[in-house]
């Protein structure tokens, strides 16, 4: 291989991406920068302007620029960083939210249509190629957190929160089958009737494949939100994905205007429940019960929101 070979696929591949932009209407009214600052906000809602200018590679003017456009627009909020006081905290408005879920959208169906070209049978060799590519160019090196994305769901995440929740307690756990029946219940009433104003799910994402998941339901209690079906899987551990997926559940639920964030766990899971503490939650109960082939420990956990610092 040459380097003439790579600046030939990259010329390729350019006008490929460039002709999913017909007309700019892909990304209008914002630039192609503009568009991944607001997935970035999106996908990492508690982030600040030096891990955006990171992330990004963007100059620190460019990125103030851009940032202050979309604070004019209504799309963005800034405060002091919840993790760094001497950093400038961003995160999106409800405004923000419905904009980049508009640029989401778009670009699904933009590559769903150019996907659509491509023959059943050359899609598994089209993927493996381009994990090929990734693999070979990454260097080998090892995740980092900056890798991880949080997404919503796409066709088939849902059913791969169920297959995965079964295995992975199976194999950790030797929780039966009866495990597998309630997560499948909670993923199918949500898939069935859910308010995206106030329940929502996320996927987290890294290198192209799911690694982790949560849900945001309305809890029975009026005005407060349930935690449910937190998973990372094993080889992604350690990049703190089960930090930023509760941390997407408690800006979700603040933003909506619940008053408190419930979750029932066991106390098995020690590493959920530390998640848990340091957000903020409380155990308030805990009883003993028989379920899913083993004797166990609920508890019963909440985070008042309204007592929780912003």
């Amino acid at each position: 291989m040459t380097v003439q070979d790579i600046r030939s696929f990259n010329r390729f591949y350019t006008n490929v991406i460039g002709a999913l932009d017909h007309g700019r209407h892909l990304y209008a009214p914002y630039t192609l920068t503009e568009s991944r600052v607001l997935y970035e906000l999106a996908h990492a809602p508690r982030t600040d302007a030096a891990d955006l200018r990171g992330r990004l590679h963007l100059d620190a003017g460019y990125l103030s620029r851009i940032l202050n456009r979309f604070e004019e627009d209504g799309l963005v909020e800034r405060g002091p960083s919840e993790t760094d006081p001497r950093r400038r905290g961003v995160r999106l408005t409800g405004r923000g939210r419905e904009a980049a879920a508009l640029l989401d959208e778009r670009a699904r169906e933009a590559v769903g249509a150019m996907l659509a070209t491509v023959r059943a049978e050359d899609r598994p060799r089209l993927a493996e190629a381009m994990r090929t590519v990734r693999e070979i160019l990454g260097g080998g090196r090892a995740p980092r957190p900056q890798d991880v994305v949080l997404r919503d769901p796409a066709p088939g995440d849902l059913g791969w929160i169920v297959q995965r929740n079964a295995a992975l307690y199976a194999a950790e756990y030797g929780w039966n089958a009866d495990y597998e029946g309630l997560v499948a219940r909670i993923v199918a009433d949500y898939a069935e009737d859910h308010d995206p104003h106030l329940e929502r799910t996320w996927v987290a994402e890294l290198d192209g494949r799911p690694v982790g998941c949560v849900m945001c339901v309305r809890d029975d209690a009026p005005g407060a939100a349930r935690l449910r079906l937190l998973l990372v899987e094993p080889d992604a551990r350690g990049l703190g994905i089960g930090d930023r997926l509760v941390g997407a559940v408690v800006g979700f639920a603040r933003e909506a205007g619940y008053r408190e964030v419930a979750l029932w766990t066991n106390d098995v899971l020690t590493t959920a429940r530390r998640i848990y503490q340091r957000h903020g939650f409380v155990l308030v109960a805990e009883k003993p019960h028989r379920s899913f082939g083993q004797d166990l420990v609920g508890q019963d956990w909440r985070l008042d929101l309204h007592a929780t610092p912003e």
